[in-house]
């Protein structure tokens, strides 16, 4: 069974879609090897998690904080993940195709061999050529500094 917002739930599962789901609830999801596809996860703590080859497609992770998060071999084709702390994340071998990373933090983050067509990127603060090189190599992602953000 989904934990996903449009996921049909049988009338003793738990409602978990209405609201963002909570740390707790996702863990136990992934515990349970639960799929989250299409999960509402805004603004949700997550650091620290690992979803490798977690099927997260049209997660919403919007203002969440994924900071140090294993995306590896993860689906997270068509996720919005606009304005979330994914600092330190690594993103090696996942598929990002249609993701929405626009205002994200992608300081230090890894992408080797990852899938990322046409992927909206946090634009001008990271090129297309650095994401390109850690896709090659797994170098990690440095943000060109604004003045006056926080990336904390």
């Amino acid at each position: 069974m989904r934990v996903g917002t449009n996921a049909r739930r049988r009338k003793n599962d738990e409602d978990l879609a209405p609201q963002s789901l909570s740390r707790k609830q996702v863990l136990d999801a992934l515990r349970r090897g639960r799929s989250l596809m299409d999960a509402d996860l805004r603004g949700t703590d997550l650091s620290g998690i690992s979803f490798e080859n977690v099927d997260l497609q049209w997660v919403k992770l919007a203002d969440a904080d994924c900071r140090q998060c294993n995306f590896n071999g993860a689906n997270l084709s068509g996720a919005s993940m606009w304005h979330a702390n994914l600092k330190d994340a690594s993103f090696d071998g996942a598929i990002l195709d249609f993701a929405d990373l626009d205002e994200t933090n992608l300081d230090g983050c890894t992408f080797r061999g990852a899938r990322i067509k046409k992927t909206i990127l946090p634009n001008p603060r990271v090129s297309l050529p650095m994401v390109e090189a850690s896709i090659k190599d797994g170098s990690r992602v440095v943000l060109a500094r604004e003045s006056g953000v926080d990336d904390e």
